[in-house]
This record gives C-alpha cells, structure tokens and sequence, in this order.
C-alpha cells in the first residue's frame, strides 16, 4: 500500500536547493525571498554497536519523494548523515537540519577528556558535511535535561555551548547555527545562535499561542523556529492528532515563526537499539501507511505562512517626514513591496526644504504638503486623509519587512487591541557607528507588560484604529519632535484601551549614523520628556525617574548589578515543567543609570571639594570614587553583553573596539539626557502646580453634606481636580495610611487622609487631615552639610564651613518651602470643594456641623439669588 492510495493528496510544486538561508532579523531569507521552514523530523533509526543509524537507501529515496511532494521542505535528523543522504535530499528539493548527538544527556562536563571528545567528534561530523548545498544549519545540541544543567551550573553549561557554536562555525563558516532547547531550561541565555530553536509540546491552543509569544520575548531580534511539536496519536487518537497539528502550524505561522518542524515522519522509531513502540507521533505508520494528520499537515503547509480566506482590513500607512531625503526613498520603496491586499499610502512633507517633496511625487502615493507645524500636527493630517479602519505609522528613516501589514493586522484581528506595534531593528549594512549605537540606551523600545501587550510603542512602528485615535483626539501638538508616542500610549491606557505587541511586525530603523547626531537625539529625548513630565507629573518621582509597569524589550537596554544575578525558578527537586530565569527590575543599583546620578556626582565632588585639609576627605574620597565606578561598571556590563551583529560573523578581533565604544554611549547618554531635562525644565529641583497661599503646619477641615456618598468617589474627584491643576499628586498605595500625596519639591510634600462619619439620615461629615511631610534625602543632605560645617570649623577651614553651613540652610528653606507650597495646593483645593477649617472644640458637636454646613449654604444663598 502506499501513501497516494489511501489519502487525498495536497501536493505542491517542489523546490530547488539554490543556496544557503540566512538570518535577517526576525526571518529566514533564500536570496531575496523569505524561507518558511515546512519540516518534518526523520528519526532515530536502529543504532550499530557503533553508534551509526542504519538507513536503507531505497527507504530514503522513497520518503523524501513523498516528503517532497507533500509540500515539505526540511528535513531533521538527529545524527550526522552519510553524504549519499544529503544527495538525496538535494535531489528532491529537500534541506536538511544536521542534528550532532554527541550524549547531552550525560554528566558532560564532569568525565575526564569528554570535552575534547566531544569537540572532536563536532568537528568530524560537520567537516564530512561542510559546503554542502543540502545543509540548512547544523544543531550543536538537543534538550540537555533540566536536572544535568541543574548539576553543571547554567552559565558552565552555556559557556561549553558557545564553544561548540564557534567550532562549528570555524569548520562551515556560511553555515547556520543552532541549539535546540525545551521549556524545562528556558532559562539558558545563548545569545551567541544564528536563531533561536524549541522543542513545545502543549496540548492547549491558547497555551501554545501564548508561549509562542514568550519565546519571541526570550528571542528579542532572532528568528524563531519550532523544532518539534506533536502528538502521540495512542493516546491522543487519529483525528485529534491531526486537528491538533493543523491548528498549531497555523498559530505558529500566525504569531511569526519562521516555521515548524513535525515530529515525526514515521512511527518506526529507535532509542539507541532499542525499538519504542509505546509512542505513535508518526504522520506515517511504521510500514508508511498514512495518518489523517499527514494530508492535514501538507494542507496546513500549503495555506500558510497567511491564510487566504481572511478578511483583511484596509490599512492607512502614514509617513511624516521633514528633510528626510537622505533615507525616505528607501522607505517609500520598501513601502511598494509591502505584501498587503488593501492598503494606501499618505506622505506628509511638514514643510521639508530639502529634495523631499520631489522624491515623494516620484511613487505612485498621496502626497501632502504643509508648513512645518511639528510631528504630531504632521500625523493628525495623515490621521484626517486615512480611509483606512486602521492607520499605521512608520518614520521616514525606516522602511518595512514585506510582511509588516499582515502581522499587524493579525493582531488587530486576534486580539481586542486598540493599537498594535512591533519591534524596529538597525539594518545591518548601515555600519559600525550605527551598529553600536543600536546597542546604546535611549532607542525607541518598546515596553511590554505581558508577552503581547505593551504600555508603549515607538513611533516609528506603530498602528491604532482609527476610531480609537478619534476617541482621544490624536497626537498632541504640543510635542514637535518626540514623545508623542509616548503621551498617545498613556491616554489610551487610561481610557481602558489595550495596545497590543507583534513581535513579527518588524520594520528595519536606521540609527544614527555618528556620535555627534547620537547625543544631539538624546538631548531632544530629554526635552521630550520634559514636556511629559509637565502634562503627566504623576508618573514621574521627585529626582525625574519614570517608573514603567512593563520592561524595556529590544537591544541597548542598560543593565545594572543586579542583571549579574538572577533566579530560576525551578520547582521542587527541579521537576517544574517551565523553568524561567528571573531578575530583578528598577533595583537600587539602577539608580545609577539615571541621569541624574551625575548631579549626585558633581554634590559628591562639591563635598570632597569642601572636605580638603582636614580629616572627611579621607571618607568623601573613597564615596566620590564609588559614585564615578558604579556607572562604569554598569556600562560595561551593557556593553559587554551587546550583540553587536554585523561585526559577529566578520571580525571577532573588532568586537573589542566596537564595545569600548557602547560603554562610551553608555556612559554619555544619561549625560545627554540630562541636558535636554534640564533644557526642559525637567530638574530635581522642580515644583508643579497652582500657586496658592502656603501652609507649613498640619490643617484639619470638616465637610457636611446632607447625602451619603462612598469615600472612594470624593478621594477620586478630588485626585482628578489636582491633575487637572497640575499639581504633581499620586494616590496611596495597599500598604499606605494616607490616601492622596501632594509633592511640592524634592525634599517636601503633604499628605491628606480621610474620615468618614455617617449620620442619620443619610448625611456625612468628612474630616480631611493634611500632614507635611519630610523626605529624607533632606534629612540626611542637612546632616551631611551640618556635619561638613562643624568638622570643617574644628579643624580651622573657615571657608568649607561656611560653604557647607549654606548648603544646610538652604536645604533646610527649601524643604520648609516645599512642605508648605504642597500644603497650600491641598487646602486650596479641598477648601474649592466645600470644606473649611475645624473651630476650636467648645464640647457641643452641632457648633462642628454648622461651621461645616456654612460653605453649602453660602452656595445655596447665591443660587436663590441667581434665580
């Protein structure tokens, strides 16, 4: 019997073996076409004394015929194969992924001259394969088990796999490279691979999709590949193997996997000499008769990568440009290559004076031409002209993968999101500087929440509904150049919206092409964020610290100390099915990564500076040390850990220079940062909010009304009253005895609590209680001076004394000010709301009812006179 008796057949055209796939970002590429993997795992056969799987040629023949016509186009082997079998392989259009068994699942690195066995025998196996045109990449390693990494150490075990990587690419230069791992050590950290491989078994679509997305997460910039997914259909049955596997190609496919491999072809099946026959995850069975899950397998293949029954919504491309002559042609030309059935193209020229306007009027796309107004006047045109249901932005320095559109819209079709970005990759042509700045801080990253949800997405990858950006009235005018973005994210946010992440949504983003127009973009960054700062003071603490609720996702992230640690969570005995490595956010040593940790240096140095001749410089100078090397430190780290890409593959001895100059980028771009803030108005020593009458000392005031309503509701009014004024106010957290916080300068700020007291009938008296509040980095700046003057009047160095004891002072006016101008703006505004201040107790509780009731009837006399 043979497979084309018993099965209708979905065939497709076979391909030809014309060159090796490469890595372009999140992709596989053949030439100039994407390479979507159709794979299908061959495997294990009977293993000789020797070790060598016994494959019977005319078997083979017989198999990749039939793999061929079914539309698949890899095949995966677990050992290396003889060279008859990769002629074959190329004979029928096939590429073969070249597993190398060399026993990880033994205590490896423990027996005396294994390692060296083991790199020989690496060596042989890729030598006998090298240059063939039938390789698709070597594998160096499959699922080393959770409990022998457990014995070895993770970072032994994924020192000992690098080294394998750079053997095998000593001895198949133009090779790919990989390692394939599993859930149970998700943990190893291989940012070294060519792409990124996993073996996932889960039975559960939405548990499978949404592991699809933590894998893009621990990917960041490579490809991903499913190396094996399956079904037993023993236990599982026929059918449901077959659905299972159809469904799961198609999510794989859906959420930008560059493919699948199916485990397995047959169900003959070996460990070592040993036949399984408790297993059935064949397409085939053992004597090659099909399964339902082979034609559902081949018609999975052959609809993918996107679905052709879909409705795809029309999608507005709007591209904002100003002078960008240099790079837009690109983008526009890339643009014409999109691979979408309904979309339109809006460039809008905000008032260029360069050859922009004549390089549009070039494509065949709606041009608008205006005054330079700014990018977000710029896109709120673009907004007005789309006709699209969804309108997506991308800048006139990046162009777009082909499939940009589809990945996007399959978000917006998945999900309920009212926007959808994706990652913004630096090409890799555009050079050293600008490849070293991509691993700098300070790039457009998003920040994710979850695996496919984010808090923000760049401007230069980005897609809303256009319903959505009606409902908030579009970008801000107030932000010219950046930031917002960042403004748009927030109020979406807070209108209850979902912003959605792609992680195949990817579009190429050049960097900036020198250091100089590096620090000049952070310098605008840091005015950008000034500008939030000012219309969103809430999110932001009193030293300028933004503090996300997600993390920062993509290349040039800083790290601090604490990403030298880390824990996995392994389960009890090791037996935790997903194993993940967790690390700290936002820890104290991130501090030093603000920019604002070089004021503390200059006050640091100030302080050295006044403890010369006497006795505290021998304290402050160790302290003025530590305060310079920490930031040093971190920034090597980062750049230690920058994969730098284009430099990866050509020269390993260029590597060090190119991350000298990351720690230096590291290391300027706070300083720059700090610039643009302090350019803004965006400094530690800031105050926002309405000017009001100050008040230093705790206030009590008390409110009567004549209908109950819940406390949250007045607390919630009253917050949004203190925004709306621009006053920096934040509400109490879990743990918090107060319920709104007022900051009136980094060293003061005033705190309100209320109480509540219900009286019959359905009446209320309100208490509030304002409370001033000293920080204490205050407290312990004037400890620090105080005990700067004294020391430095003791030991006879009158001018340090004098210059210390001023710095107390003035800390100590500034704090005072700062508790009283919070305390003003929280009288104001509750005395705006009704409540007056409490009457000296005279024992009669109606005197406290009647001074409460006074503002409301003083309300209700001039409404009776209005009438």
């Amino acid at each position: 019997m043979t497979l084309s008796e018993t099965t209708p057949e979905v065939r497709t055209p076979r391909t030809t073996v014309v060159g090796r796939p490469t890595v372009r970002g999140k992709f596989l590429f053949l030439g100039g076409e994407k390479f979507w993997v159709r794979g299908i795992s061959y495997g294990t056969f009977y293993m000789d004394e020797n070790r060598q799987e016994r494959l019977v040629p005319d078997t083979v023949e017989k198999d990749f015929s039939e793999m061929a016509a079914r539309g698949f186009n890899v095949v995966r082997v677990y050992t290396a194969p003889p060279p008859w079998l990769l002629d074959t392989a190329l004979k029928h259009g096939l590429r073969v992924m070249i597993g190398l068994n060399w026993g990880e699942h033994m205590a490896f690195l423990d027996e005396p001259g294994r390692i060296a066995e083991i790199e020989e025998r690496i060596r042989t196996w890729i030598r006998s394969c090298a240059g063939h045109p039938a390789v698709f990449c070597y594998i160096i390693g499959n699922e080393i088990p959770a409990s022998i990494v457990r014995w070895h150490g993770r970072r032994r075990v994924e020192k000992f796999i690098e080294r394998l990587y750079r053997i095998a690419k000593e001895e198949d230069p133009d090779a790919l490279v990989t390692y394939v791992n599993y859930p149970s050590t998700e943990y190893l950290r291989l940012p070294f691979l060519d792409f990124f491989c996993f073996n996932v078994y889960l039975e559960s679509r939405d548990s499978f999709e949404d592991y699809l997305s933590r894998l893009h997460s621990l990917s960041e910039d490579r490809p991903v590949l499913l190396t094996e997914i399956g079904l037993d259909s023993l236990r599982g049955g026929e059918e449901r193997q077959a659905m299972m596997l159809e469904s799961q190609i198609a999510s794989a496919f859906h959420r930008g996997c560059v493919g699948v491999i199916v485990f397995a072809w047959t169900d003959e099946w070996y460990h070592g000499k040993y036949r399984v026959e408790d297993w059935a995850f064949g397409l085939t069975t053992r004597e090659r008769t099909p399964k339902p899950a082979l034609p559902a397998v081949a018609k999975a293949f052959a609809e993918g990568p996107f679905p052709s029954d879909l409705r795809w919504p029309k999608i507005s491309v709007v591209v904002c440009t100003y002078n960008g002559a240099s790079t837009i042609r690109d983008t526009l030309e890339a643009l014409r290559d999109l691979d979408y059935p309904s979309f339109e193209v809006i460039v809008v020229n905000d008032g260029s004076t360069d050859e922009t306007p004549q390089i549009a009027s070039n494509y065949p796309y709606r041009v608008i031409n205006e005054e330079n107004q700014g990018l977000s006047r710029a896109r709120n045109t673009g907004i007005a002209a789309a006709t699209g249901e969804i309108v997506a932005f991308i800048d006139d320095d990046a162009y777009p993968d082909p499939h940009w559109l589809r990945f996007l819209a399959l978000s917006f079709i998945e999900g309920k999101f009212a926007a959808v970005g994706g990652p913004n990759l630096a090409p890799m042509r555009d050079g050293w500087r600008a490849d070293a700045i991509a691993n700098a801080p300070g790039g457009p990253n998003a920040v994710l929440i979850s695996d496919r949800t984010a808090e923000h997405i760049p401007g230069c990858n980005m897609a809303f509904r256009k319903e959505a950006l009606e409902a908030v009235g579009g970008f801000d005018p107030r932000f010219r150049t950046a930031g917002d973005d960042v403004d748009l994210c927030w109020r979406l946010r807070d209108r209850g919206d979902v912003i959605g992440y792609s992680a195949a949504a990817v579009v190429w983003h050049h960097r900036r092409r020198s250091l100089r127009a590096y620090w000049k973009q952070q310098v605008g960054y840091g005015k950008a964020e000034a500008l939030l700062e000012k219309k969103w003071p809430s999110r932001y603490d009193s030293l300028g610290r933004l503090s996300w609720l997600g993390r920062i996702y993509g290349r040039g992230v800083a790290r601090d100390l604490s990403s030298l640690g880390g824990r996995v969570y392994q389960g009890v005995w090791g037996t935790a099915p997903f194993q993940s490595l967790y690390q700290s956010s936002y820890s104290r040593w991130s501090w030093a990564l603000m920019p604002e940790w070089y004021l503390l240096v200059a006050i640091v140095g100030a302080m050295f500076l006044l403890s010369l001749g006497w006795v505290a410089s021998w304290l402050l100078g160790p302290v003025l040390i530590f305060t310079i090397v920490l930031p040093v430190a971190q920034a090597a780290i980062s750049a230690a850990r920058s994969q730098v890409g284009s430099f990866r593959a050509r020269s390993r001895r260029a590597l060090p220079a190119i991350r000298m100059v990351v720690l230096l980028l590291h290391l300027s771009q706070p300083m720059a940062r700090l610039v643009g803030r302090i350019r803004g108005g965006l400094t530690p020593w800031r105050r926002r909010g309405p000017k009001t009458r100050r008040r230093f000392w705790p206030i009590r005031m008390i409110y009567w009304r004549e209908e109950r309503e819940p406390p949250e509701d007045t607390l919630r009014a009253l917050l949004k009253d203190l925004q709306g004024a621009g006053a920096t106010v934040r509400a109490g957290g879990e743990f918090d005895s107060w319920d709104l916080e007022v900051r009136g300068g980094p060293f003061g700020r005033s705190r309100l609590l209320l109480a509540v007291e219900d009286h019959a009938p359905r009446k209320q008296m309100l208490r509030f209680r304002i409370s001033p509040e000293v920080s204490w980095s205050a407290i312990g700046l004037c400890a620090v001076f105080v005990g700067l003057a004294l020391g430095a009047f003791r030991s006879g160095v009158w001018v340090s004394s004098l210059a210390a004891a001023f710095l107390a002072a003035w800390v100590a006016a500034r704090t005072w000010a700062d508790t009283g101008f919070s305390g003003g703006i929280l009288r104001e505004w509750i005395r705006r709301f009704g409540a007056t201040e409490t009457v000296p107790p005279t024992g009669d509780p109606s005197d406290e009812i009647e001074t409460a009731s006074e503002p409301s009837r003083r309300t209700e006399t001039r409404e009776e006179g209005i009438e």
